[in-house]
């Protein structure tokens, strides 16, 4: 069985614009009707799933997917640093920062480290699809894109530090295919409006 995972980065929001640590909140005008233009060129699959986040339902919700929650595919839990922006927290806690950029053991936020979101990532990646399925078989996920990039590094066996070098910008497709132990990457799309659209 060949398994299609397509993986949809979420719609701007005001967190993803300040360059909050996984700053949950709800879609903002702009990109809840840009996520809507983009419906008309969502692929068809299986089954449609998304991460928890407030930011993954919206988007999904602006796209039409009927996606179940996924808690496997929550974002990257960055515990007390949740909600905070990159240069409070870079002023802050220098070495903090330091270290979690440069040690993907590191967790000193007191939430996951980077090791710990890519193995979580690739558990799942084990199991997409339900068992006993023959053929081709394609799932959907609405995803934060620390998700997006766990989940390539994961796919790929890329050491964890390529996930720094990844860029997954809102609303683009990533499709990984093939099964357990042998992926292929195609590259994040950007979910264009239909023409005319």
């Amino acid at each position: 069985m060949t398994v299609h995972v397509m993986l949809i980065s979420p719609a701007l929001n005001a967190a993803l614009r300040e360059a909050r640590f996984d700053g949950d909140a709800p879609l903002d005008a702009a990109g809840a009707g840009r996520a809507r233009s983009a419906a008309p060129a969502v692929p068809p699959a299986d089954r449609q799933l998304r991460g928890p986040s407030e930011r993954c339902a919206g988007t999904a919700d602006a796209l039409g997917l009927h996606a179940a929650p996924e808690p496997a595919l929550g974002g990257w839990d960055m515990g007390r640093w949740s909600g905070r922006r990159l240069e409070e927290v870079s002023a802050a806690e220098p070495a903090a920062v330091s270290e979690w950029l440069t040690d993907p053991s590191a967790a000193p936020h007191g939430g996951e480290s980077l090791l710990e979101l890519c193995s979580r990532a690739r558990r799942w990646l084990e199991t997409p699809a339900p068992a006993g399925e023959r053929g081709d078989h394609r799932v959907l996920a609405v995803v934060e894109p620390a998700v997006v990039r766990a989940l390539i590094v994961g796919a790929l066996a890329l050491p964890p530090e390529a996930f720094w070098r990844l860029d997954v910008p809102p609303l683009t497709l990533t499709g990984l295919s093939g099964r357990s132990g042998r992926w292929n990457l195609r590259c994040g799309q950007p979910l264009a409006p239909a023409p005319g659209g």
